[in-house]
């Protein structure tokens, strides 16, 4: 078994490489019945690196592709607004085709109706990195500490996970932590090869990884290791998630964190909560809650988040998983995809806080 090894200093804590989008959400409203909607700023690799400046004052940064027309520049103030320092590969708009930064469409649902979620990533600048976009040498060179990536960024083209690996390589090379998070989408995957081709994607790109994060079906679907059924399965058991975290690390080696989010869906508004981390051979499981969801979109980033800054900051392991448990929880209260918590919010719910009036 193998600690972290992580490094002091640096230009930045926290790099990512994903793509950024807008998502049109209308709320409750079925999204074919809406007459209006809010705009959020997302991407689930972004999203890691704007709750960690924003909510946990770390130096961010994200390697990303921007589009230089009006949408490019709505997403644009967001990152600037969230602190996050971005590295843009630049693509210019036809006026008519693209290419373009992607749209998701997703409603909430309520109760028993359950949230829609499709997209619209024809053509998409994200889906157009390759190898070579981004002077990694230069990038590292003024110190980065954790380099992150995911399964949303790998599923958009075959060129975006073999940029994943380069990414990976150049941060190991400069002694950058590497996480991945696995946040499988089948939707996404069926565009470039089916589940299948989306595991080999994946295997190689966990196989250059310090560390990986992702739900009990990211870890199934994604990487094909053998669990519970989690469509028909209503218990929130952590052996069997261990069982599972046991069968990624005989298959990489090179893994020395493992963490998972458990989620039971009682109803679109009602879930139980809890997550588990294996870590130099040891399991750490959090306290289970009872959450009043208002959206769950961003709650496995922001448990990422949390979970990031503690080791980044040196906690203990259970202090580590406590603090993304926390912050994951909090995310599904707020609309968007982005936190809105304050750090004493995140630190005090961790350590067993309630929702009592503060006065």
């Amino acid at each position: 078994m193998a600690k972290l090894n992580i490094k002091q200093g640096g230009e930045l804590d926290f790099l990512s490489l994903g793509a950024l989008v807008h998502r049109l959400d209308p709320g409750t409203i079925p999204f074919r019945k809406a007459r209006s909607f809010d705009l959020h700023v997302s991407g689930g690799e972004y999203n890691v690196a704007a709750n960690l400046s924003d909510c946990f004052g770390l130096k961010t940064g994200v390697c990303t592709a921007m589009v230089n027309y009006p949408i490019g520049e709505i997403i644009q103030r967001a990152v600037r607004e969230t602190g996050v320092k971005p590295f843009y590969k630049w693509f210019e708009h036809d006026g008519v085709r693209g290419p373009n930064m992607a749209t998701v469409y997703s409603d909430r649902g309520a109760g028993v109706r359950a949230p829609v979620v499709f997209y619209n990533r024809a053509n998409e600048a994200g889906a157009m990195l390759k190898p070579g976009d981004f002077d990694w040498k230069s990038i590292f060179a003024s110190g980065v500490r954790w380099f992150h990536s995911g399964g949303i960024f790998a599923a958009l083209s075959p060129t975006t996970s073999e940029l994943i690996v380069e990414g990976m390589q150049a941060a190991k090379a400069a002694g950058a932590i590497t996480s991945f998070d696995l946040n499988y989408r089948a939707k996404l995957w069926k565009t470039i090869g089916e589940e299948s081709k989306g595991q080999e994607m994946c295997r190689k790109i966990a196989a250059h990884c310090d560390v990986l994060i992702g739900n009990e079906e990211d870890l199934q679907k994604g990487l094909g290791i053998e669990g519970q059924d989690v469509e028909s399965s209503s218990e929130l058991d952590p052996n069997s998630f261990f069982g599972m975290i046991e069968r990624v690390v005989d298959k990489f080696p090179n893994v020395k964190l493992v963490a998972t989010t458990l989620r039971e869906v009682h109803s679109t508004n009602r879930h139980d909560w809890a997550a588990v981390v294996w870590y130099d051979g040891q399991r750490y499981v959090s306290p289970t809650l009872k959450l009043d969801v208002i959206c769950r979109i961003g709650g496995g980033d922001g448990f990422a988040a949390g979970l990031i800054y503690g080791m980044l900051s040196g906690k203990e392991p259970e202090q580590a998983l406590r603090l993304g448990w926390a912050h994951g929880a909090l995310l599904t209260t707020f609309v968007g995809d982005v936190s809105m918590a304050k750090l004493p919010e995140v630190e005090a719910l961790a350590k067993g806080g309630t929702a009592r009036v503060q006065r």
